[in-house]
């Protein structure tokens, strides 16, 4: 049996299809923004509607249409969801065994300053964490730090979610680029290559943003020099690594570049006035801050370092992974000469599944007739989540932590991050029955009616939409993406550029998507006040979104030679 895609199932009408093509996404937009599902709930469900919407309206035959699901939800398994649980892990390591403490102080003692605290914290050591762990503990962690400070709560806990714009599209080891891939078949480092060309100039703009927002423009020209060092290394590293490495690193890379290079900097260089909010200007002879201090000079620069070196292994191993032909050896493709190569090429292959997936495979004709293959990818050893935990067991002997020690943390983190893979799972499979049914084209095909002028613009407002509804820009990327590179196809504009502006776009969504909002108020203490936070956050995300709707503009119509 074999199951050709029509894009006008409903009624041979391109319009009526779309309108029943959008029913899973809106139910999904109603479950979480209005009634308030929990995660693995709205996506469960949403999964459940798209099935019946495959089967009914599209006529996909009930078998295809669940396997199709399947592979989805494998997909999000491996690799999506074992980054996510190994990235997790290594935090927890560092947490548990006291190192985390010490990185907490050594970035919080450098100044006394405010502007620089939220410089150094919410953008610098915020994008830090959303690159080595992601998954809301950025915002909740950085929050939590700068109302250890002094910071205001609802400030605190906004700044942290308007500062967490810049790292987003590269969170957790990549994981928003790594997982397009799969349902839009671009290769993630095109796709890495195209962000990398859009978001320094958000990396750039958001730190001058941040200071603005907290004092105003006179007060942030003072600083100015701390802007431009924290702004200008985290874009420029930012732009490199997504360039020429790959999407894993450029967060945890661009982080660690801006935090040191601002840490040195103000060694040498003090703003003329320390900047303090009215409500507390007494903090500065208070004990609180004075306490700080004389705790950070117990540790020495060997502890520091120390504190620091699971995330320094963690980098390395990673971009070990990364190199294109050692990856090659991990997943069994490697055919040259060398030696050790060999050998791991042995155990690669080995680590390597790539079965069919049952009733689906080559069984799904497109619009031209030609079949759509469908398997199982599953690639043990070369998965970024297998590079993670290699360094979270270098990390057990590095920070001292008993081997069963080490098993109940990971098997905390396994209890903790089952709904949240379990939402993974359904959207990605949510994802992947759009796909094969052909909902996700015929929305595509709705969408390029636009016109091939002005859809660049709106591009990056799927993505803003996507993120607002799932909280996550991997998600926004899995449930658009594809709807991105078919319209983006069909009018003439590059679909990397598309699917990248989904990407970019979709991180100005983050500030107010209620999964975060909710993540932010409950770390600072604000749980039941979401519409104040949200309030404080909307418009940012609006002017952030309009600056990346037009960036995409000017990248397709004018600035084309930024297209990889």
């Amino acid at each position: 049996m074999t199951f050709t895609q029509n894009f006008t199932a409903v009624g041979d009408n391109l319009a009526l299809s779309a309108i029943v093509a959008l029913i899973p996404i809106l139910y999904f937009f109603w479950a979480l923004a209005i009634k308030r599902m929990k995660g693995h709930i709205a996506g469960l469900s949403t999964l459940a509607i798209a099935l019946l919407v495959a089967i009914i309206a599209y006529k996909m035959p009930a078998g295809m249409a669940f396997m199709s699901a399947t592979q989805g939800a494998v997909y999000g398994i491996l690799p999506i969801g074992w980054i996510i649980i190994t990235s997790v892990f290594l935090y927890k390591l560092t947490v548990k065994t006291g190192q985390f403490d010490i990185i907490r102080n050594s970035v919080l003692s450098i100044t006394e300053d405010r502007r620089l605290q939220a410089l150094l914290v919410a953008f610098s050591f915020g994008a830090f964490l959303e690159g080595a762990a992601g998954f809301g503990a950025p915002v909740a962690i950085s929050a939590a730090l700068l109302v250890g400070l002094g910071f205001n709560p609802l400030y605190a806990a906004g700044l942290c979610l308007i500062a967490n714009t810049a790292p987003v599209a590269f969170g957790a080891i990549g994981i928003p680029i790594i997982a397009v891939e799969g349902p839009t078949g671009v290769p993630a480092i095109e796709i890495s290559k195209m962000v990398g060309r859009q978001l320094p100039f958000l990396s750039v703009f958001i730190p001058f943003y941040l200071v603005f927002i907290m004092t105003g423009f006179k007060k942030s020209m003072e600083v100015l020099p701390a802007i431009l060092v924290s702004g200008v290394t985290f874009a420029l590293t930012q732009y490199l690594t997504s360039n020429f490495i790959g999407p894993e690193l450029p967060d945890i890379l661009s982080a660690l570049v801006s935090l040191f290079a601002l840490a040195i900097f103000l060694k040498f260089w003090k703003p003329k006035n320390i900047f303090r909010f009215a409500a507390e200007q007494e903090l500065a002879a208070s004990s609180t801050a004075k306490k700080l201090q004389s705790k950070q000079e117990h540790y020495s620069g060997g502890q520091i370092i120390k504190a620091w070196s699971p995330f320094l292994v963690l980098t390395g191993i990673i971009s070990v992974w990364g190199i294109p032909t050692i990856k090659l050896a991990l997943t069994g493709h490697y055919e040259g000469t060398n030696a050790i190569l060999k050998a791991i090429n042995s155990i690669g292959h080995a680590l390597t599944f790539m079965p069919e997936v049952p009733l689906l495979n080559n069984k799904i004709l497109n619009s031209a007739g030609a079949p759509i293959p469908a398997v199982y990818k599953l690639e043990v050893l070369g998965a970024a989540g297998t590079a993670i935990l290699i360094a979270c067991i270098i990390t057990k002997f590095i920070v001292g932590i008993s081997w069963k020690n080490w098993a109940i943390t990971f098997g905390e983190t396994l209890n903790e991050l089952k709904y949240p893979v379990i939402t993974i799972g359904s959207v990605v499979g949510f994802a992947y029955v759009t796909n094969a049914s052909g909902m996700s084209t015929t929305l595509g095909m709705s969408l390029a009616k636009t016109g091939s002028v002005l859809f660049p613009f709106f591009s990056p407002f799927l993505g803003w939409l996507g993120v607002f509804i799932t909280g996550s820009d991997t998600s926004a990327n899995l449930l658009f993406g594809n709807l991105q590179k078919i319209t983006a196809t069909s009018i003439g504009m590059d679909p990397v550029l598309a699917i990248a502006a989904n990407s970019s776009g979709g991180v100005t969504g983050k500030m107010i998507s209620p999964q975060s909002i909710a993540v932010a108020c409950a770390a600072v203490g604000l749980a039941g006040k979401e519409s104040e936070l949200f309030r404080f956050t909307v418009k940012h995300s609006f002017i952030l979104v309009i600056l990346v709707g037009i960036m995409t503009f000017l990248q397709s119509h004018v600035l084309t030679f930024m297209i990889p």
